[in-house]
């Protein structure tokens, strides 16, 4: 299953560990060393960063849509799979 994380991005639902906001200071140090490593990826069309996404291959997806937004995609998501 895939979520649409803005402007025709999508990222698998089964590679997230986590969506968080970017504004403290562990987090912006995760996406400084991910930037190094190569393992940064800037799914923003150039947007103020408001949400980062965590996979399970250690890349970091910066996105403009809000954590909460993304928590509804996927809540949705799960729902239609669900059959609810």
């Amino acid at each position: 299953m895939l979520v649409n994380i803005g402007f025709g991005n999508i990222v698998s639902l089964s590679r997230i560990i986590a969506v968080v906001n970017p504004g403290s200071s562990p987090i912006k140090r995760m996406k400084d060393e991910a930037r190094k490593r190569g393992k940064l990826i800037d799914a923003t069309e150039g947007r103020k960063t408001r949400s980062i996404i965590i996979t399970d291959s250690d890349h970091i997806i910066l996105s403009a849509l809000q954590v909460e937004t993304i928590l509804q995609r996927i809540n949705e998501m799960n729902k239609a799979k669900n059959g609810d």
